[in-house]
């Protein structure tokens, strides 16, 4: 099936902490005019920033609707479960900005506790949306399901919880499990491809992480592309319980030899 359109994956990929990586700067170069949309996991910025962040870093100012995050995905589930949904929030400015453009924020009769990444955690949160899921009968969603994540900061790589983790304190209060909208799952995918007016099957997803780039991707029939740029380094081995990828490399260099130059 032939290539139309690219969705890739950003930290890891395109950049670490604020620098580009340069392989990655002439790969988007060269691959501008084709249809590519940019979707991540991480919910704490809201679109018009990263497209900010980008264009810092040299690369070409993406339209916003060109990047999906987790936190648009989330909202999008949200109010096709509920319109008009009330929620309460845990997490960083994309999260809360997405949420307010589609439902209403209630700590006292919430449809929806939803975690997300970044600062806000603290014992009060926990609180009042441990009381909200079991008085109320609130939902626990989470945007994404990453463990922990990469950041670096004066020039230090730090790592940071992630989604996953800083849904589990709700979990283990309430005994329920949230539902997880960021990838492996469909959504962001299928959000991509629907702005791009492209089908799944022809795109490639470009990504850092094995259980979440490429899985999911591999399930809904995408072409996939491994590169090995962030967290998951050119000496690890590949998970045997994943699905592998299309193409399994070292930096996008690589690929564009292999997508133009074969």
């Amino acid at each position: 099936m032939a290539i139309k359109a690219l969705l890739l994956d950003m930290d890891g990929v395109l950049y670490h902490g604020e620098k580009a990586i340069p392989e990655a700067l002439e790969f988007m170069r060269r691959v501008g005019d084709l249809p590519h949309a940019f979707i991540t996991n991480n919910p704490i910025l809201p679109p018009a920033r990263v497209a900010d962040r980008l264009e810092g870093m040299g690369y070409r100012r993406p339209h916003e609707r060109q990047i999906v995050t987790s936190a648009e995905a989330t909202a999008l589930w949200l109010a096709r479960q509920k319109p008009d949904f009330r929620y309460f929030a845990v997490g960083a400015e994309g999260l809360h900005l997405t949420l307010q453009a589609h439902g209403r924020e209630d700590l006292q009769q919430a449809d929806f506790v939803v975690i997300g990444e970044g600062p806000g955690i603290d014992f009060e949160s926990i609180t009042i949306g441990t009381n909200l899921i079991l008085k109320q009968g609130a939902q626990l969603v989470c945007t994404n399901p990453d463990h922990s994540v990469d950041a670096h900061h004066e020039g230090s790589h730090r790592v940071l919880p992630g989604g996953g983790a800083l849904v589990a304190p709700f979990a283990v209060a309430t005994g329920k499990q949230p539902l997880i909208i960021g990838k492996p799952h469909p959504l962001l995918y299928e959000m991509a491809a629907e702005r791009l007016r492209i089908s799944l099957d022809h795109c490639l997803m470009i990504g850092d992480r094995p259980d979440t780039d490429i899985a999911g991707a591999v399930r809904l029939g995408m072409k996939t592309a491994l590169v090995r740029t962030g967290r998951f380094a050119p000496n690890i081995d590949y998970p045997a319980e994943l699905p592998r990828p299309d193409w399994d490399i070292n930096s996008l260099s690589e690929l564009s030899q292999l997508l133009f130059c074969s």
